[in-house]
C-alpha cells in the first residue's frame, strides 16, 4: 500500500515539474506524439469486461489478452485503401465507392412469416381473447395486423441506405474531429456474432444522433444493417417512414392499451411475432436503455425495458436458444446541439427541423472546434447464462420509507439488513403481460447492463476540465496550475480502471478543451503571459455540473465514502475545524458501515447504478477498501490486538462455510463481531485535506438539492401536481443559487429526483384526484420539527 502511494506521489511530482512536456496516451486522434507515457508501469486499462459473478463462462470465452493491444481506429476516416479500387479518381470518390461496397443482406419475406406465426394465428382464429371468434371478421383482423406491422417496421431500402450512409459519412467528417472505436472491442463482438446467435446491443442515450451514428459505425465494421428501436414520441410521421426504411422499429400505440383490450391483445401479438422473426433471422438489434435526451424523469427507459423484455421472453419460450447481449456506450466531448423544441416542446422532431439542425452544424464548421466521439462496445455475454445465475442473487427488499424514515426521525438507530426497493421506471406495454418474476428479471438486467455501459465509457477531456473548474477552482485558476491539475486527475481516473477518450500534448489538449467550453469559461491574460481561467457564474455552472457528472462513476465509491466520513464526524468535530483535529477521531468499521448504508439508501439508484448481484454490505466494504487504497483512511492498531493484515491465524467460521458468495462483506472473514474492534483514522498526509474535500464536493450538487428541497417543504404550496410542485421547487433552487452562488444545484432533473426520493421516503404522498395525481405533505412531516430533522440528516453528508 505504501509503495503504491509513494509511486503515485512521485508520478504527480514528476508531472507537475514537466507539465508542458507531458504526453498522454494516444487513442489514435491523428496527432503526432513525442512519447507514450506509462502509468505506474501500466498502459491505459482495457474496459468493458462482463460480470464474472453472473456470467463466468462468457467472461472466459469471449476475451483474449491479445485483443487489448489492437488499438483504436477512426471509423469516419475513409481513404482509398478502404475500397477495392485505386487511382486519383478513387481518392476523390472514396466515400461514394465505400458506401456501395457495404454488405446489405437481401430483404426477407418477414410480413408473411409474421402473419403465419402462432401468436398472430391464435388471435385471428379467436383462440385467445380479442380474436376473430369473438365477433370479428378474420379478413378485417388480417388487415389490422398488416396495419400494425406497417407501424412497427418496413422493408429496408438498400439504395436509400447506401445514399444515406454516403451523406452521413460526409456530415460526420464535417462535424466531428474523429469517431474512435477500439479494435479489440470490435473483435469481441465479431467473435460473438460467429456463434450463430442474434446480437442485441443495449446502449446509453446521450444524443438524438446516437440512433444514426451507432448503426453507421457497426455497418462500416461489417456487422450488417442494425435494426434500431426508436421512440414514436420523438419523431414525426414523415421521419418515422424514413427511419423504418433505414432499419428503424417503432412500438405501435395500441400495444400500451390495457391487458383486456382486444386492440391491445392484437397489437402485442404482432409485436411479439415481429420480434421473434427478427431474432430468428439473426439481425442485430439496438435498444436504448436510457430515456431520450432531454426527457425529464427516470433514467431507465420504459420503452427500452419493454423491447428487452420481448427478447428475454423469446429466449424463455424457446424461439431462439440464446441471445448475445452487448452493452454499448457513446461519449462526446460535447453533446451535439439539438433544436430547443426537441427538449421542451411536445412537437416531435420532423425532417424539416432535422435538416435545419444539420445546416446549422455545417454552417458552424470551421468557426468552432470540432468535437471527438468514442464508441464503446463492452464484452458480450449470454442472456441464458445470466438468467440462470441472476435468480440466485435475489433477496428480501424494503421500501425507502421502511429503511430510512425511522432513522431520520430518531425512532431507531439500526439500519435493517436488507436491500432498498426503488423503481422509478413504470412497467408499460407488453411488459405488463409478463409474470411478476419476469418483470423483475428484466428490470435488474436493464440496470446491470446500464452499469456495464457506464463503467466502460471513456471519460472525455471536457468532463475532467468541468470537474476541476467546478469543484476545485470555481474562483479561478492559472493555466500553468491547471495543466498539472488536469494531468493529476487524468491519472487518478486511469488508476480506478476507467479509460480516457483523448490524447495529445498536454498544453494543446487543455487549450482545445477550453475552446470547447468557451461559452462557460472566461480567459483573462495576466502578467508574465499566463492566463487566468474563471468559470462564468450563472447557468454556465449548471452546464459544467452536467459535464462533470460523466466523471462521477470513476470516483463514486470514494465520494460516497468521503461523505459518509463527513457525516460521522459532523457530530464530533466542527466542519471548519483543522484537519489535524479531525484526524484525532477514531472511526470504527461498524460506524463507517452504517453511515455508508444510510447514504446509499438516500442516493437514488438511477445515480448509483449498483449491480443487482452485489449486496449493499459488499459495496460498503468496497467503499471502505477504496478509502484505504487512496490513502484517506489508515488502520489504527490497538495495543495487544492482532494486526488487521494478519490473516494467518484466522479460522473459517460456520457462517463462512455456507454463506453465498454474494453475501460476503469482507475479503477475509464474515464475522462482524471481529469488525467491531477495527478502527481507522483520517490520514495526515499533506494532500489528503484537499482530496477529501474534492471527493465530498462530487456529490454536493445532488445532496444540496435534496437539502434545499427539505427546506422548501414549509414554503411550498401543497397540494399540487407533480409538474406544478417541480416548477415551485426549481424556482426556489434558482433563487437560492442567485443568493449563494450554488448554480450547480439549480437543475430540473435534480428537483425531480428530490421530489421522487421524498415521495419514496414518505415525506410526500401522492393521491388520486379528478385533475390527476396530486402531491400532499404527509402527516408525519407537517410538523416543523420533523422537517428540521430531515434537513439535518441530509446536511450531515455535505461538506461546505
Amino acid at each position: 500500500m505504501d509503495t503504491m502511494l509513494e509511486a503515485r506521489l512521485q508520478t504527480q511530482q514528476r508531472n507537475t515539474q514537466n507539465s508542458q512536456e507531458t504526453s498522454l496516451w494516444s487513442s489514435g486522434f491523428g496527432m503526432k506524439l513525442e512519447a507514450v507515457t506509462p502509468f505506474l508501469g501500466k498502459y491505459r486499462p482495457f474496459v468493458g469486461r462482463c460480470c464474472q459473478t453472473c456470467t463466468p463462462k462468457s467472461w472466459e470465452s469471449l476475451f483474449h489478452r491479445s485483443i487489448m493491444d489492437l488499438g483504436f481506429c477512426n471509423v469516419v476516416l475513409v481513404k482509398e485503401e478502404n475500397t477495392r479500387f485505386r487511382g486519383w479518381l478513387v481518392r476523390r470518390l472514396c466515400y461514394f465507392l465505400w458506401s456501395l461496397e457495404q454488405r446489405i443482406p437481401p430483404c426477407q419475406d418477414a410480413p408473411q412469416k409474421i402473419m403465419e406465426s402462432t401468436r398472430v394465428q391464435n388471435v385471428i382464429s379467436g383462440r385467445v381473447p380479442g380474436g376473430a371468434g369473438e365477433g370479428q371478421v378474420p379478413g378485417l383482423v388480417k388487415k389490422e395486423v398488416q396495419r400494425i406491422l406497417g407501424h412497427i417496421q418496413a422493408p429496408i431500402h438498400p439504395f436509400l441506405l447506401r445514399l444515406f450512409s454516403w451523406a452521413l459519412l460526409r456530415f460526420l467528417n464535417c462535424v466531428f474531429l474523429n469517431v474512435q472505436l477500439h479494435k479489440g472491442q470490435m473483435k469481441m463482438v465479431h467473435k460473438a456474432s460467429q456463434a450463430g446467435l442474434p446480437l442485441v446491443l443495449l446502449s446509453t442515450h446521450k444524443s438524438l444522433l446516437d440512433g444514426i451514428l451507432l448503426p453507421f459505425v457497426l455497418l462500416s465494421q461489417g456487422l450488417g444493417v442494425l435494426r434500431v428501436v426508436w421512440d414514436s414520441r420523438t419523431c414525426s410521421p414523415t421521419l418515422r417512414a424514413l427511419l423504418k426504411k433505414l432499419g428503424g422499429l417503432f412500438l405501435p400505440p395500441e400495444a400500451n392499451l390495457t391487458l383486456d383490450s382486444p386492440e391491445g391483445v392484437l397489437a402485442r401479438a404482432v409485436v411479439h411475432a415481429a420480434m421473434e422473426q427478427l431474432l430468428v433471422s439473426r439481425q442485430p438489434l439496438l435498444i436504448f436503455l436510457e430515456e431520450h435526451p432531454g426527457a425529464q424523469g427516470p433514467r431507465l427507459s420504459a420503452l427500452g425495458q419493454t423491447w428487452l423484455g420481448l427478447v428475454v421472453q423469446a429466449v424463455q419460450v424457446g424461439v431462439i436458444p440464446d441471445a448475445m447481449l452487448v452493452p454499448v456506450a457513446i461519449t462526446y466531448d460535447l453533446v451535439p446541439d439539438a433544436p430547443c423544441d426537441v427538449y421542451h416542446a411536445l412537437a416531435p422532431l420532423g425532417l424539416w427541423t432535422g435538416a435545419l439542425a444539420v445546416l446549422r452544424s455545417l454552417r458552424g464548421w470551421g468557426h468552432s472546434p470540432r468535437v471527438c466521439v468514442r464508441v464503446h462496445l463492452a464484452q458480450p455475454f449470454s442472456l441464458q447464462e445470466y438468467t440462470i445465475n441472476a435468480r440466485s442473487c435475489w433477496g428480501s427488499r424494503q421500501t425507502l420509507e421502511q429503511l430510512l424514515q425511522p432513522i431520520v426521525l430518531g425512532q431507531c438507530t439500526t439500519v435493517p439488513d436488507t436491500e432498498k426497493e426503488q423503481e422509478w421506471t413504470p412497467a408499460t406495454g407488453p411488459l405488463l403481460a409478463f409474470k411478476e418474476e419476469d418483470q423483475l428479471l428484466v428490470r435488474r438486467l436493464s440496470r446491470h447492463v446500464l452499469n456495464a455501459s457506464v463503467t466502460s465509457s471513456a471519460v472525455m477531456s471536457t468532463a475532467i476540465m468541468a470537474t476541476l473548474l467546478l469543484f476545485k477552482h470555481q474562483k479561478g485558476v492559472f493555466l500553468s496550475q491547471l495543466l498539472g491539475e488536469f494531468s493529476w486527475l487524468t491519472e487518478e481516473t486511469l488508476l480506478r480502471g476507467f479509460d480516457v477518450g483523448f490524447s495529445g500534448q498536454l498544453r494543446c489538449l487543455v487549450q482545445h478543451t477550453l475552446s470547447l467550453l468557451r461559452a462557460h469559461v472566461a480567459l483573462l491574460r495576466v502578467h508574465q503571459g499566463d492566463l487566468l481561467v474563471v468559470p462564468r457564474p450563472g447557468p454556465g455552472l449548471t452546464h459544467l455540473a452536467r459535464l462533470s457528472a460523466e466523471l462521477l462513476p470513476a470516483f463514486l465509491s470514494e465520494a460516497v465514502g468521503a461523505c459518509a466520513v463527513r457525516g460521522l464526524l459532523a457530530g464530533r468535530v466542527p466542519p471548519e475545524g483543522p484537519w489535524e483535529l479531525q484526524g484525532i477521531e477514531l472511526l470504527s468499521q461498524n460506524e463507517l458501515y452504517r453511515q455508508i448504508l444510510l447514504l446509499l439508501h438516500l442516493v437514488p439508484q438511477d445515480l448509483l447504478l449498483l449491480q443487482p448481484c452485489q449486496s449493499s454490505y459488499c459495496y460498503c466494504q468496497e467503499v471502505l477498501d477504496r478509502l484505504i487504497q487512496c490513502g484517506l483512511l489508515v488502520a489504527e492498531e490497538t495495543p495487544g490486538s492482532r494486526p488487521a493484515c494478519d490473516t494467518g491465524r484466522q479460522r473459517l467460521s460456520a457462517k463462512l462455510l455456507w454463506k453465498p458468495s454474494g453475501d460476503f462483506t469482507d475479503s477475509d472473514s464474515d464475522n462482524f463481531e471481529e469488525a467491531e474492534g477495527r478502527y481507522f483514522r483520517l490520514s495526515q498526509q499533506s494532500r489528503c485535506p484537499d482530496f477529501f474535500l474534492f471527493l465530498c464536493r462530487l456529490l454536493s450538487p445532488l445532496l444540496k438539492a435534496f437539502a434545499q428541497a427539505a427546506t422548501f417543504l414549509h414554503r411550498g404550496q401543497l397540494p399540487d401536481t407533480e409538474s406544478g410542485y417541480t416548477e415551485q421547487l426549481l424556482q426556489f433552487l434558482q433563487a437560492t443559487a442567485q443568493e449563494e452562488g450554488s448554480f450547480e444545484c439549480a437543475d430540473r432533473n435534480l428537483a425531480i429526483s428530490a421530489i421522487w426520493t421524498f415521495r419514496d421516503l414518505g415525506v410526500l404522498q401522492q393521491m388520486p384526484s379528478p385533475a390527476g395525481p396530486m402531491l400532499y405533505l404527509s402527516p408525519t412531516f407537517t410538523s416543523r420539527e420533523n422537517q428540521e430533522k430531515l434537513e439535518q440528516f441530509i446536511w450531515q453528508f455535505i461538506c461546505s
